[in-house]
């Protein structure tokens, strides 16, 4: 980090554990993600006229590049944060997934889900367990008989639509699974 970290205990004691507990989370953050640039750290503790103890409340204020991402884990959501270190890990862990998400979005890497793609069985080898898939754009395609799921290998014909998730194999294109297509949606 850039500038020291900052932790700040309001309405409890000083606790030396709590601060280790938090720079020990703080420098994960930071080896994780080196380009930070400043942390803050609250942690408090309010008495409720409840039956149960005190809640804490934990609040991050990190700073990196182009962002700053705020962290609040409201005392009053989870029961579990009658437990000062559990409020700080699950403060500490949400920060992390903000930070990678950023990551992510900083590098134009958002999740994206390839669409499968669609044909209709060529050929079929039972005696050898293979079949061939004809593919939309006229490509063949090899799959093995423990790439299709949810139906048994022998009850596949020739002229059945599938869709199916491709990988380039040592002989070509190959499909890793197979799904049969029923007349609305896909079986299985």
């Amino acid at each position: 980090m850039k500038l020291p970290l900052q932790i700040t205990l309001r309405d409890m004691e000083p606790s030396d554990a709590i601060e280790a507990d938090i720079r020990k989370r703080a420098e994960r953050l930071d080896k994780f993600r080196n380009d930070i640039m400043s942390c803050r750290v609250v942690v408090e503790a309010r008495h409720h006229h409840h039956h149960k103890g005190k809640l804490y409340h934990v609040r991050l204020d990190i700073t990196v590049p182009e962002n700053e991402i705020v962290i609040s884990r409201e005392r009053d959501l989870h029961h579990a944060h009658e437990d000062v270190h559990v409020a700080i890990r699950d403060a500490f862990d949400s920060a992390r997934r903000k930070l990678e998400d950023h990551t992510r979005r900083r590098r134009d890497q958002v999740k994206t889900h390839t669409v499968p793609g669609h044909g209709r069985i060529l050929l079929l080898y039972p005696d050898e367990g293979y079949g061939r898939i004809m593919s939309a754009d006229g490509r063949e395609v090899y799959f093995h008989e423990n790439s299709v799921l949810n139906v048994p290998f022998d009850a596949l014909a020739t002229g059945m639509e599938v869709r199916f998730d491709e990988e380039q194999g040592d002989q070509g294109a190959q499909a890793s699974t197979v799904r049969v297509v029923g007349k609305h949606h896909i079986v299985g």
